[in-house]
């Protein structure tokens, strides 16, 4: 048997939208919403050989492992670029062909993050500064304007200028801490893309031998220099950037800011956070 799941909310409210196609390129197969199962449930009742077909971008993939608490089912699970952002299908396209991405591979051993008293698993980063800002943004604009397009680029240039205020942040990797001043981004990443194709952190290996997880800071007093070498990052060349950029890598890293930032997991919202910690 073969399962279409898709997320409605996905791709701007427009995820059932590409249901057609994929039955018509995989053949018969029942559909859900993501949104209406038990996952769990859902999965315990398949057989081996069923296959799963996922609509949906990085916040559909992160519902549906973090649904199933990070254990990857026995059958097939193929993805269906259906979102809007995709960092996801950004990071891997290159050893990737045809329609679908078997994911099984790249659903084990992912990284989690606790924040706020809860753990979440995550597939491509855990943003914290004005790209959580920016997740932040783009929820009210789709309550007030479902369908609407959301531009994730326009809302960060606008948050460098006028709304989002720098920070001071500790950062501790694997029990070393460092402390940095006027901060405007602090992910920590398993994949190189994050927000609608900023490659965050070029040299961030999904199947590192080491399984080390990436955190970038991104600092600097001037709002100026700020947003001058913000669409370096869209290449990765923001790397290059002296005393612009500092990268560590490690398999604990604990970020805390001096005042209370929005926080966003594979694209998903989480206010009024002061830390995290991410491992793997």
């Amino acid at each position: 048997m073969k399962y279409i799941l898709f997320n409605p909310l996905s791709n701007n409210h427009k995820g059932a939208d590409n249901v057609a196609i994929v039955k018509e390129k995989i053949g018969e197969a029942t559909e859900c919403s993501v949104l209406d199962l038990d996952l769990r449930d859902f999965v315990s009742k398949l057989n081996n050989d069923d296959q799963i077909y996922i609509l949906g971008g990085d916040g559909t993939i992160n519902k549906f492992i973090n649904r199933l608490g990070g254990v990857v089912p026995k059958q097939e699970i193929y993805l269906f670029k259906s979102g809007s952002g995709n960092d996801f299908i950004n990071d891997v396209k290159e050893n990737e062909t045809g329609d679908f991405v078997l994911l099984n591979k790249y659903l084990e051993n992912l990284p989690t993050v606790e924040v706020n008293g809860n753990s979440y698993f995550f597939i491509n980063g855990v943003g914290f500064g004005i790209d959580g800002y920016c997740c932040e943004v783009g929820d009210k604009m789709r309550e007030e304007k479902p369908g609407e397009e959301i531009n994730y680029t326009k809302i960060a240039i606008k948050g460098l200028l006028f709304k989002f205020k720098k920070v001071n942040a500790t950062v501790e990797v694997d029990g070393v801490s460092e402390s940095y001043k006027n901060v405007w981004l602090a992910p920590t990443m398993k994949g190189r893309f994050y927000g609608g194709g900023m490659m965050i952190a070029p040299a961030q290996d999904r199947f590192a031998e080491d399984k080390s997880i990436t955190n970038v800071i991104y600092k600097t007093r001037s709002k100026l220099k700020a947003l001058i070498n913000f669409p370096s990052i869209f290449k990765g060349e923001h790397v290059n950037k002296k005393g612009l950029v500092v990268i560590r890598k490690g398999s604990t890293i604990k970020v805390t800011f001096d005042k209370p930032c929005a926080l966003q997991v594979d694209g998903e919202t989480i206010l009024n956070v002061t830390t995290y910690t991410a491992h793997i």
